[in-house]
């Protein structure tokens, strides 16, 4: 068995992330996967990735691919599995000045490079560093990442490790929102975890976009996971509050269309997490209707979103499958 110490980690805490649910939802993997009959592996909404991670290191996966809408975390992927030695390098730096500043210094140079990472952000060429668009599968890999790229994708992680609660959160306009977190010594450049994350992803597509575009390479083979933006199970609710775009009901039921595309047509192995209505209203059956054909699942989680500390605590998630 690989020692855990060994493993590489998610190199991102993001909303929504799957680390405490990954010994319940293993539970609900596919017989085939641990027998081996499982050749590909879909991640389309990837976000910290926990659930990729766990896969990719314990099953014997042939090929892999990940995606997200979110331009900045798919540049981060593809800067680290593709540039991991200069980032560390940036990342080195920054974790030295900030480690070695007092406290109004760290508040100067966190709002400082907030601001400068949402300026950056309205002109910032993603295209130029050549990181998404829809590039054919076999000519995915991209080693002319920009300079500039590296660089932002060292703010994102510098930010998400000095950030209140390692929240990424934007507002309407896009523009990365959240305060200046308080840690005594945050490990904003953890170069051995990188490496392995970097080596993880060698032989893994990345690409930004919208969670259909590997649809023409799934097949019967393949387990697809699908972690959208959750539902909000209350009207303060932060679990969709990670990205300027409203993921609303419409968008989950057309995504239940593509689940049922996948399962169908593809005849894949589905997984699909969601929130659970059920948590405010006993009676809203939104999930337990549009997935009523397939297999739903309530596991236990604990919700540390919430802005007060009271509304915080155990709760149920969905998780759906097509076996």
């Amino acid at each position: 068995m690989t020692n855990n110490k060994n493993l590489a980690k998610p190199f991102l805490k993001w909303v929504g992330g799957k680390n405490q649910l990954l010994t319940q939802l293993e539970t609900f993997y596919p017989p085939e996967l641990k027998e081996g009959k499982i050749d590909q592996y879909f991640e389309l909404f990837v976000g910290g990735g926990a659930v990729f991670f766990e896969i990719m290191q314990k099953y014997p996966i042939k090929k892999a691919f990940i995606s997200d809408i979110n331009p900045d975390l798919i540049l981060a992927y593809k800067v680290i599995r593709d540039r991991a030695p200069e980032l560390i390098e940036i990342l080195s730096q920054l974790q030295t000045e900030y480690l070695n500043s007092n406290l109004e210094e760290q508040t100067n140079i966190f709002y400082q490079i907030r601001e400068n990472y949402n300026k950056q952000r309205i002109d910032f060429n993603y295209d130029g560093g050549g990181c998404w668009g829809f590039p054919s599968i076999s000519n995915h890999r991209v080693n002319n990442l920009s300079e500039e790229s590296i660089k932002r994708v060292a703010l994102i992680i510098f930010l998400n490790k000095t950030c209140f609660n390692g929240l990424y959160r934007t507002n309407k306009k896009g523009d990365f929102n959240v305060p200046m977190g308080r840690y005594k010594n945050p490990t904003i450049c953890n170069s051995d975890n990188i490496l392995k994350v970097s080596n993880l992803l060698k032989n893994v597509t990345i690409i930004s976009g919208n969670y259909d575009i590997f649809t023409q390479y799934i097949d019967s083979t393949s387990l697809v996971y699908l972690d959208p933006p959750y539902r909000p199970i209350s009207n303060t609710s932060s679990f969709t509050a990670y990205a300027k775009s409203s993921f609303n009901d419409d968008s989950q039921i057309r995504l239940s269309q593509y689940y049922q595309y996948l399962d169908q047509e593809c005849q894949a192995k589905v997984i699909l997490s969601n929130s659970d209505p059920r948590n405010t209203d006993s009676e809203d059956n939104f999930f337990d209707d549009l997935y009523a054909k397939y297999n739903i699942h309530r596991v236990s989680a604990s919700r540390m979103v919430n802005s007060q500390a009271s509304n915080r605590g155990k709760i149920t998630e969905l998780l759906i499958t097509n076996y």
